[in-house]
This record gives C-alpha cells, sequence and structure tokens, in this order.
C-alpha cells in the first residue's frame, strides 16, 4: 500500500513541477548600463619614427545593453581616445571618437558557466560604426577631420557583486577603414582596407537595470537546464515523501502521521502511533509488567517502611527507580520523569542527602561509545535535577558503559539496562 501511494503522490508531484516549470521560466532584467576606462595601443599607421606606448594615454567607453534572452543582445558603444607619442620620438596628441552598434554574445551561458560558478561570467561583443579623428595642431594635417568607418570585436569577462552590479574588464580590437591620415597627422594613407588598428584594454562596471532578482547575464533557461531543474525537484519531493513515509520507531505508522515517533520498539500504538496507555498512568501497557520487575509492590513498599524518607531512599539505591532511555538517546522517556521527581522531592526534603547519578547503556554498538553514552545520559538527568533546584554542589554524575546483565537477543531485556539509577550518601 506504502510503495502505490508513492508511486500516485510522485506521478502527481512530476505533473504539477512540469505545468508549473512549462508555464513560467526564471524572469529576469534585460537592460544594463556600462562605464569603463583604461589604457590604448594603436598599432598602426604612423610616420616613419612616430609610435606611441604600448598601453599608454588613455580611454573612456559609455555603454548601453539590452539582451533579447539569456544568450544573445546588442548593445550601443561610445567611446573616446587619447593618443599620445612615444619616448623619444616628436610631441602629438591625437583625439579618437567612435560610435558602433555591436552584437553580444553570453559565452558564459553557452559554454555553461553557470554549471560551476554564478560569480564569473565572458561576454563575447562586436559590431560597427563610426568614428573620427582629430589630428593635433601642430600636425602636418591639422585642419584635417578624419571620418571612417569602424569595425570591431571583443571580449568582456563579468565578476558579479550582486543582483544589480557588476565588475567587467574588456579587450577591445578596433579597425579603421578609409582612415585618411596617421594617427600622428602627419603622413596621408593610401585607404587600402583597414588602414588603422587600435587595441583598448579597459576596466569598469555594469549596473542591471530591472525589477527581476537577476540580470540575463547571469540565468540559463536553456531546456536542458530546465530538465535538470526539474529533475532536482522531483528527487527532493521524492526525498521528502521517503522521509515522510518511512517508520523510524517500527510501529506501524508513518513519520507524517506519527504523534509520537520514538514509541519503544514491539509497543502497540493506535492509529495516531500514540502507545496504548489505557489506565494513562504513562506507561505503555506492554511494558507495564517489565517495569514491575524493576519496581516492588505495595506490600513489599510497606513492609520495607516505604511510607517515610527510609523507605523512599531503599527504594532509590536498591534500583527499584530508574530513569529509562530509547536506543542510542539520552534523552529520558517520558513516563521516567516520575523516577526523577522521586530523587528530587528526597533530597528536598533530606537537605543532608547527595547522590551520586550512574549511567548504563545496553550491549549493542562499540564499548567505548557506550562508555560515553553512559555518561551522557547520567549527565542529562544531572542537569535535570539541577534545573529542579538541587544544588550540583550535592550530585556527581559517571557512566559505567554496558550493563551486559540481560539477555542480548531481547529488545524488552535491553530497555531496562538503557537506564540511570541513584545511589544516595
Amino acid at each position: 500500500m506504502k510503495k502505490i501511494t508513492l508511486f500516485l503522490i510522485c506521478a502527481l508531484s512530476t505533473m504539477i513541477t512540469a505545468q508549473a516549470q512549462e508555464e513560467t521560466k526564471t524572469e529576469y532584467n534585460h537592460w544594463s548600463i556600462e562605464v569603463m576606462g583604461g589604457l590604448n595601443k594603436p598599432t598602426r599607421p604612423y610616420t616613419d619614427l612616430y609610435y606611441s606606448p604600448t598601453f599608454g594615454a588613455w580611454n573612456a567607453d559609455l555603454g548601453v545593453r539590452y539582451m533579447i534572452n539569456e544568450k544573445f543582445g546588442f548593445k550601443l558603444n561610445a567611446g573616446y581616445n587619447n593618443i599620445n607619442e612615444g619616448d623619444d620620438v616628436p610631441e602629438f596628441q591625437t583625439q579618437y571618437y567612435h560610435a558602433s552598434l555591436q552584437g553580444v554574445v553570453n559565452l558564459g551561458n553557452l559554454f555553461k558557466f553557470r554549471d560551476w560558478t554564478n560569480t564569473f561570467n565572458l561576454l563575447g561583443h562586436g559590431g560597427v560604426g563610426l568614428a573620427q579623428m582629430r589630428l593635433d595642431e601642430d600636425a602636418f594635417y591639422s585642419d584635417e577631420e578624419d571620418y571612417m568607418t569602424v569595425f570591431t570585436v571583443g571580449l568582456t569577462p563579468q565578476v558579479r557583486l550582486g543582483n544589480h552590479f557588476a565588475i567587467v574588464g574588456d579587450l577591445s580590437i578596433y579597425g579603421n577603414v578609409n582612415q585618411d591620415y596617421t594617427w600622428d597627422g602627419n603622413t596621408e594613407t593610401p585607404n587600402r582596407g583597414f588602414d588603422g588598428m587600435l587595441v583598448n584594454a579597459s576596466i569598469g562596471f555594469q549596473v542591471y537595470l530591472g525589477k527581476s532578482e537577476k540580470h540575463a547575464d547571469w540565468v540559463d533557461n536553456s531546456e536542458e537546464t530546465e530538465l535538470r531543474n526539474q529533475l532536482d525537484s522531483i528527487q527532493g519531493r521524492v526525498a521528502d515523501l521517503e522521509s515522510d513515509l518511512m517508520d523510524e520507531d517500527q510501529d506501524g505508522v508513518p513519520n507524517y502521521l506519527d504523534r509520537e515517533p520514538n514509541t519503544m520498539n514491539g509497543v502497540a500504538v493506535d492509529s495516531k502511533g500514540v502507545a496504548v496507555d489505557k489506565n494513562n498512568n504513562g506507561i505503555p501497557d506492554e511494558i507495564e509488567s517489565s517495569l514491575d520487575e524493576r519496581y516492588t509492590s505495595k506490600a513489599e513498599f510497606e513492609k520495607e517502611g516505604g511510607s517515610g524518607s527510609m523507605g523512599i531512599k531503599k527504594l532509590l539505591n536498591d534500583g527499584y527507580v530508574n530513569v529509562y532511555f530509547q536506543f542510542n538517546s539520552d534523552k529520558p522517556e517520558t513516563y521516567s520523569f516520575e523516577a526523577i521527581n522521586y530523587l528530587v522531592r528526597y533530597m528536598h526534603e533530606n537537605p543532608s542527602a547527595n547522590a551520586d547519578l550512574v549511567g548504563y547503556a545496553d550491549e549493542l554498538g562499540n564499548a567505548e561509545y557506550n562508555k560515553q553514552l553512559s555518561e551522557r545520559r547520567a549527565k542529562r538527568v544531572y542537569d535535570i535535577i539541577v534545573a529542579s533546584g538541587i544544588d550540583e554542589s550535592r550530585l556527581s554524575y559517571r557512566g559505567e558503559g554496558i550493563d551486559d546483565s540481560v539477555d542480548k537477543s531481547s529488545s524488552d531485556a535491553r530497555q531496562l539496562v538503557r537506564r540511570v539509577t541513584f545511589k544516595l550518601k
């Protein structure tokens, strides 16, 4: 029956999850603004003996980008370059302005960066535009303005600092068509193809615009990713269902219906997983007889003078009153708090009395581990008694480890040795 129920619930969860993910994909922002600046290197053309330093002077760029989806988009870019001479050549200063429309490719999504990082990404861009070169007033062709077509291509690494902000770098190459003059402005060029070449290396930041949590740069709505997300969701649901349908205390009632999930193994329970206790004394009926073997009868109690402190002391010292625990647990059974109360009441009535708390464990498991477990049990009872108002100086505790006095194969018998006993002094 459990397997059929699990199958039906999984099938329903699968249909609901598939429908939800078909109707809604991850929403994201499309627009961004980028501001960058850095150094430049014009490579050609120059008049003989002229040149520019390797990545000298400076450049500035402003871009507005729109991503059509998480993989492709376009941007408008405008920039300025200040170009000057290298060492040991006549001075010159050329100003270069450019604007272009570029396509953008999210290489991070194409190459599955999202599978291993949500912090680093890489964009590729390229396009065409117009450029103008203004020459130095001391140049031979200083009175001329040089207009040209510019083609550009570049790479932009990104480091995400938040949902709306990223630090970026950029390396771009610009190729000028019909550049009439050299970068220094002293020679006319032959206008053959890409007359001028320029490299910009920049760093800056991007601001993502929009109300969604993420920008297209950082999401992946590919079919493969959707299927993986669906599978992860289904696996998570199945894991939750398996956990709910588990029966950790083996009482026949699954965890999600079990109001008492730590019932002693083998004890009869009702449909809600609560141990049957018809006389409402806090002790499951099926182990009451076993516990009676550890407690004295009423007649014996009265015979031993049980109505007074001496009788209670004998019960405590002789092991008739104990605190019991579940397997591999240092949390006392609910019904055992009455045993702790016996000791607390006795010590309140006898201020000079001291008590030693001794913990035990059954034979299952490693001896060293059981030694530690027995001490934890004694310490837990010690803490409860101190919290009940008994001064800690009147108490001591220790763990004796395994009690092998019962049949190891009997679960009921092992329950009786998972305990803390009291020794009054």
